[in-house]
């Protein structure tokens, strides 16, 4: 068939890339190029063990504190708050350890393949390079900071992650760049990550393009349908892409599309920051979490990259690189002696839902499209497995993992 794939992100770029593999002729329809979003400033994890949902057990007694400090780790401006307000009441109501269980397993599903799904994209493209599996360090200040996270940790490990407790020797002689700040460790020894995550998107791009896939550079607007299903793409400026097939892979741009296909998705941007110390120093070897920070450290070949706040201010609010500073100087804290001379800061609009779980499905109202967006804080880790279980689809072949949880329909018509 001919697919149509609206968005060359990651997810839009790995899903063609599979669709490939079963002989479809595939195009990507989007106005910018590959990566050039939220790809583009991933923080790069690539984390079998990151299955937890955003919103944790207790988070709703913190909440009100983080809201109040416009630089806290969770951010909401003060125009957009009521906009936002149902959806953070519904995210909240997926807090409960019931919930959370409920949620940590489906994304244990997705993310546990990882590796399996990106290693023939990255194979075929000749950018294995781009993708370690060096393991990923979760830091805290002492064992007893550790304990306040325990419950999470002790979900993960009963979902089968491997995490090894660290004492501080072994954590200096791991991460000697730790020293004096981080004396206690969890070592995720199966995490890996890329050191590029534009780079890897685009090789997988272009290893597309090469294999076939033609480029549209517009944007799609509404879709022509027919006989129960989608027969082309209304794009800007009046013009029509004809195709026997879409996937839906817009990103935080994906709500108004998806309803004209039935299906209501509660669809948020999580305004995420980073910035990357591009006089980088350090000889870090591990992906870093510093878990009392919320703050993702991996070193890049761009440089060290410092991700991990949440504002909520819509699509097209400037961004305020304040939010990007504060993780510098929580870096800095970290680390002392870095080197911090040339710096860059990025925002982009992480695609999330109330229950921290994308949409991974047949549309509603059409029977030759599928959706596969809102993947939050792990798309660059969900993308290939994602791509994977579309192509299943659409091959009417069994999926690889239970998609139940990720349903387009799961809240509402």
């Amino acid at each position: 068939m001919h697919v149509a794939v609206i968005g060359n992100g990651i997810v839009g770029t790995a899903t063609a890339a599979w669709l490939q593999r079963d002989g479809h002729r595939v195009s990507f329809v989007d106005p910018l190029g590959p990566a050039e979003a939220t790809s583009f400033g991933n923080a790069g994890s690539l984390s079998p063990s990151a299955c937890l949902p955003v919103g944790m057990p207790g988070m709703w007694k913190k909440a009100p504190q983080w809201l109040l400090d416009p630089l806290g780790p969770l951010a909401v401006r003060w125009w957009y708050a009521p906009v936002v307000a149902p959806w953070l009441w519904r995210f909240l109501k997926h807090s409960s350890r019931e919930e959370v269980v409920r949620i940590a397993t489906a994304l244990r599903g997705l993310l546990a393949p990882i590796f399996d799904c990106y290693e023939p994209l990255l194979q075929r493209a000749g950018a294995m390079g781009l993708m370690t599996r060096s393991g990923c360090l979760y830091v805290y200040s002492g064992p007893e900071a550790a304990r306040q996270w325990a419950w999470g940790m002790g979900l993960r490990r009963s979902l089968g992650v491997d995490l090894r407790d660290i004492a501080e020797d072994e954590l200096v002689a791991l991460e000697p760049d730790l020293k004096g700040r981080f004396r206690f460790g969890i070592l995720a020894p199966e995490n890996g990550s890329t050191t590029d995550p534009a780079a890897l998107t685009r090789a997988i791009f272009a290893q597309c393009e090469r294999d076939g896939a033609a480029v549209v550079r517009h944007r799609v607007t509404g879709f022509r349908q027919a006989g129960g299903g989608v027969t082309g793409l209304r794009l800007a400026g009046g013009e029509t892409l004809d195709c026997d097939a879409a996937v839906l892979a817009g990103g935080a741009w994906s709500a108004g599309l998806a309803a004209e296909l039935g299906a209501r998705i509660p669809l948020e941007t999580q305004r995420g920051y980073h910035v990357t110390v591009r006089s980088n120093n350090l000889a870090l070897r591990h992906t870093v979490m510093a878990v009392e920070h919320n703050l993702m450290v991996n070193p890049m070949s761009m440089g060290l990259r410092l991700a991990g706040s949440v504002e909520f201010a819509g699509l097209r609010a400037a961004p305020d690189y304040r939010r990007a500073q504060v993780l510098l100087r929580h870096g800095q804290a970290m680390f002392p002696h870095l080197d911090v001379s040339e710096t860059s800061d990025w925002m982009g609009h992480r695609p999330c839902l109330p229950d921290s779980l994308p949409v991974i499905g047949r549309a509603p109202r059409a029977d030759n499209a599928w959706f596969a967006f809102g993947h939050g804080h792990v798309g660059m880790c969900g993308a290939a497995s994602t791509g994977r279980e579309i192509a299943n689809l659409i091959a009417g072949r069994a999926p690889q993992i239970d998609l139940t949880p990720f349903a387009p329909t799961r809240f509402g018509r």
